[in-house]
This record gives C-alpha cells, sequence and structure tokens, in this order.
C-alpha cells in the first residue's frame, strides 16, 4: 500500500480496521500505516519533529515501524503534541493528580476513531459472548462523565455503557463516593433476576466495594454466570496496598466470580487504545495483556535500547495508531516483560518518566508552546 497523502485517508483507513470482525493482525498493513501516520505527524507537530531530529531520524530515514522514535508520557504535561490546530480541538482529557499538578494532555479533533478504538477491544476482550444488539446490566465503580468531563476513563465508561449496557445499568460513585446503597441493590437484583452483570471500574473501588461488604456483615453476593469484572488503576492507594491475587480471590468470595472473569486492563489518557487480559476468551493459556491489531508493543532495555527476550524484564513502549492525531509511538515508563504474543506489566521503573521528559521537553519546547 503507499503511504496515505493527507489525514483523511488515514483514518479512514484505521477506521475500516477498527471494525472489522474478527480482528485481524496484518503486518504489512500496520507497518504501511504507521510509517504514514509518523510522516503526517512529523510534518504537523513541531514539536515531535523537532525531537525526532535531535535524534537523527526523519521519516526518509525509518522504513520499519520500530525505529520510530517514542516520546515519554511526561512530555504530554509540558507540551501539546497535537497535528492539528489548537481551535479544531474537540477534546481535552487530562491525567488525574492533585489540583497544583501539571496534567499530562491528550488532544483530539475527533472522537470516532478514539471511541471505534476503545469499542473494538471491549467487544473483543470484555463483552465477546455479546451478540449482535446484545446488552447486558453495566455497573460502573466510577464518576460519570458530568463529573469527570476530562477523564479519559469515564468517557470509555460511558461509551460502554451506550454500546453494551440495558437499562439497569449506570454509575455507582458519586462525587468520591462509593454509592454502596444503591450498588447493593443492583447487585440483589441482579443475584433475584439471574442475569448477568459486569462490573466496571479503578481497582480500588473494588477495594472500597469489597470492605463494605465486610463492614456490613453481608453475605457475600452470587452473582450469575455470566457476570464478569473489568479492574484499573492498579493495586496501590492512598493507604495501602492489596496484592492482585489476593483481590481477585476476595472478587470470587464476595461477589461469586470465578478468576477466568477477572479482567485487568492496561491504559492511560495519553493512548487512544486499552489492552486488556486474555483469560476471559483464551482460559486455557498464560494470561497476557492483547494488543488491538492498529497497535505493537515493544519491551526494551532502557540502558541499550534493544528489544528484550520473552520473559526478560523491560521498558514497555507502545506505538498506536489510533493517537493518529496526537503521537502514536509512546515510552511509558511502565516495566513488563513479554508473554507469547502478548506482555505482562511489572510496574512502573523508578524515575524514568521524570528523567526522560525533561529531556524530551526540553527539546520540543524550542518549537512549541507549553501547556
Amino acid at each position: 500500500m503507499s503511504a496515505p497523502g493527507d489525514r483523511g485517508h488515514l483514518d479512514e483507513a484505521l477506521l475500516s480496521w477498527m471494525r472489522e470482525t474478527p480482528w485481524t493482525r496484518d503486518e504489512e498493513r500496520f507497518r504501511d500505516l504507521a510509517l504514514a501516520v509518523f510522516e503526517f505527524q512529523f510534518e504537523h507537530c513541531p514539536a515531535y519533529a523537532r525531537f525526532c531530529q535531535a535524534r537523527g531520524v526523519s521519516p526518509k530515514e525509518v522504513d520499519a515501524w520500530e525505529e520510530i522514535p517514542p516520546v515519554p508520557t511526561g512530555s504530554f504535561k509540558e507540551v501539546r503534541l497535537a497535528c492539528f490546530p489548537e481551535a479544531r480541538t474537540q477534546k481535552v482529557f487530562r491525567t488525574s493528580g492533585t489540583s497544583n499538578e501539571r496534567h499530562g494532555e491528550l488532544h483530539l479533533d475527533r472522537l470516532d476513531l478514539y471511541e471505534a478504538s476503545l469499542e473494538a477491544s471491549l467487544r473483543h476482550s470484555v463483552f465477546p459472548d455479546l451478540g449482535p444488539g446484545e446488552r447486558m446490566t453495566l455497573r460502573i465503580l466510577a464518576p460519570d462523565i458530568r463529573e469527570a468531563p476530562d477523564s479519559s476513563l469515564s468517557h470509555m465508561f460511558q461509551r460502554a455503557v451506550e454500546v453494551f449496557g440495558d437499562s439497569s445499568s449506570g454509575f455507582d460513585v458519586l462525587e468520591g463516593q462509593l454509592q454502596v446503597d444503591r450498588l447493593f441493590t443492583a447487585l440483589g437484583e441482579a443475584c433475584r433476576t439471574r442475569a448477568p452483570v459486569a462490573l466496571c471500574g479503578t481497582t480500588f473501588a473494588f477495594v472500597h466495594l469489597l470492605d463494605a461488604l465486610e463492614k456490613r456483615d453481608r453475605p457475600r453476593f452470587d452473582l450469575p454466570p455470566g457476570s464478569r469484572v473489568m479492574e484499573t488503576g492498579g493495586y496501590k492507594g492512598r493507604s495501602r496496598e492489596v496484592p492482585r491475587e489476593d483481590l481477585v480471590a476476595q472478587i470470587g468470595e464476595g461477589l461469586g466470580i470465578t478468576p477466568s472473569r477477572v479482567l485487568n486492563q492496561y491504559g492511560m489518557t495519553e493512548l487512544g487504545s486499552q489492552f486488556y487480559d486474555s483469560q476471559f476468551r483464551q482460559p486455557e493459556r498464560p494470561v497476557r495483556k492483547v494488543a488491538p491489531p492498529w497497535t505493537r508493543v515493544r519491551l526494551v532495555d532502557p540502558s541499550s535500547g534493544r528489544d528484550c527476550a520473552e520473559g526478560e524484564p523491560g521498558m514497555i513502549v507502545i506505538l498506536d495508531l489510533a493517537n493518529v492525531g496526537s503521537i502514536s509511538a509512546i515510552e511509558t515508563a511502565d516495566l513488563g516483560r513479554r508473554v507469547e504474543d502478548g506482555f505482562e506489566v511489572l510496574g512502573r521503573q523508578a524515575g524514568a518518566e521524570e528523567r526522560g521528559c525533561s529531556i524530551a521537553a526540553d527539546i520540543m519546547l524550542g518549537a512549541a508552546e507549553p501547556l
């Protein structure tokens, strides 16, 4: 395929791929689109072009997607990394943090590409058993978009409810508090009608749910077969850390959901795509994060820059073509390791993002206004 000459061709090619069922991994298609997206971003984001030029890289020298320079996620806190005029911005998602912290920002001039990517991943990994037009009850352990309008997670959950949720679906976090009575009523109704329910939310919202069960001396819920949990956000909270194995066991004890139906999501504000555990679809194989066909994940040795062998820990570097209007190549500062055709997240590499983004931002700010 020849490189598309403008943004419209890129968007349409990606939308077509995202809407294909079943998922199709196509190395040649990915390479051609990745190189075309890189050329577009190099030409339309001066800050990124300066970053690449400082590394002696331009589209003329790049023949493989692995050669596209990734930017540290921390750079999104310092520079507006977008390939369109600010006046065309439709949505800005911001990273979480305290009010006096600088937040990372993902600027979007269209939402259909972003939403096509998240819908395809949800259908493939979280709702693979729902047929066309089928819906189920989704209870969301997170604030809705009215309370968190710049949260990419709340936007994703809102879209999940719109596409996959039935009339009994809803959000159960209000003003930072889990609405325990409302949630317990919904779960009790699901048990009574034997209608499966999907519980989706941040990891520590589930910790609070399980704490509420214990404090109220509530007998366990025996949620119907087909129920599932999707949790995201990590296992270290403000006051304690809960190992994932313990959380999954407690979910089984308190909600009656088997480990194969407890899925972790790996994502971040700076990305347009998300990565989910594999065990719902493939319970017989090792658990790993599955990459959508329009993404690629590298595990890189931070010192040498080389790709790590399977099982060897390295920094997670993602090329996400859903980020066509921003920057597709992202250095996450998270550590992971390759597992079969996917990857496992091991945790953060201490200090890596701060060091990397400081240098990157210094380069980029020579060609762009800071946020």
